[in-house]
């Protein structure tokens, strides 16, 4: 599996991410089919079997339900492994809620560090609500993320966001952008061309319409869905949520395909 740079944060990470919300939650989600979350065994093995794989990146959140929790107890490997986390989002009762403050960003982090027992969390970036922009000029997230990496509690911050404005400000002001991008959806592109011009870290959400891009839910094939995103200007790193071991070999084949290819 091929690393890529993390735009300028020295952090390299494989071309394909493990998203992990069906670790830990399964309400109030968008993918075409229910499921039951994975007992532990399951979790280890899917795990295990994407580090064999090459993929040494993981993509969680406190909003994910039990998934901080239960990469804090069974990641195999657990300090080899680049995790990017988040703050902002709280989901509780199957309902999500917001806290951009301070104290709140503080405590989440501090969670964060707790729970996934790590001494340094590589990656936190904001959840955003999908008012990039009030949250940027009017919340203190962000300032206090900076604070928190210039104490050494996190390496690099910025946030997941869902405008082309706020992702534009978080290139120009922070390490990593969280961005979409699909065959559906490239509104964004602009700010990947500002990410890769300030060298800046980029990790796609939603390539694979949170599996609606498979042929069987009238997407229009998963290889293409690769293809277009892994070709995008300055991409770091795609995120791909799966607990199904079959689903995890052919993504990292196809990746392993498009990534070499450079799209």
């Amino acid at each position: 599996m091929e690393l890529r740079p993390l735009g300028s944060t020295g952090i390299d990470v494989s071309v394909l991410g493990l998203g992990t919300v069906k670790l830990g939650r399964n309400e109030q989600v968008k993918y075409p089919t229910g499921f039951e979350l994975p007992d532990d065994r399951q979790v280890v093995e899917i795990l295990e079997l994407a580090w064999s794989l090459g993929i040494n990146f993981i993509d969680t959140a406190p909003a994910y339900g039990s998934s901080e929790q239960r990469l804090g107890k069974l990641l195999p490997n657990r300090h080899d492994w680049v995790i990017e986390t988040k703050v902002g989002e709280i989901f509780e009762n199957g309902q999500s809620s917001f806290d951009f403050s301070a104290a709140h960003t503080r405590k989440s982090v501090e969670n964060s560090l707790r729970t996934l027992q790590r001494d340094v969390l590589d990656v936190v970036l904001v959840h955003s609500s999908g008012d990039d922009m009030e949250i940027i000029n009017h919340e203190e997230a962000l300032d206090e993320l900076e604070k928190l990496k210039q104490q050494g509690l996190i390496k690099a911050f910025g946030m997941s966001s869902k405008t082309v404005e706020g992702g534009l400000w978080v290139v120009e002001h922070c390490d990593v952008v969280m961005a979409t991008s699909n065959l559906e959806y490239n509104d964004e592109l602009p700010v990947f061309n500002r990410a890769k011009e300030l060298n800046k870290g980029v990790v796609v959400k939603k390539g694979l319409l949170s599996g609606h891009a498979d042929t069987a839910s009238g997407g229009s094939g998963i290889e293409k869905a690769f293809r277009h995103v892994l070709g995008q200007p300055g991409m770091s790193s795609m995120i791909v949520g799966t607990i199904n071991q079959n689903h995890l070999r052919h993504n990292t084949e196809i990746a392993d395909l498009y990534a070499s290819n450079k799209g």
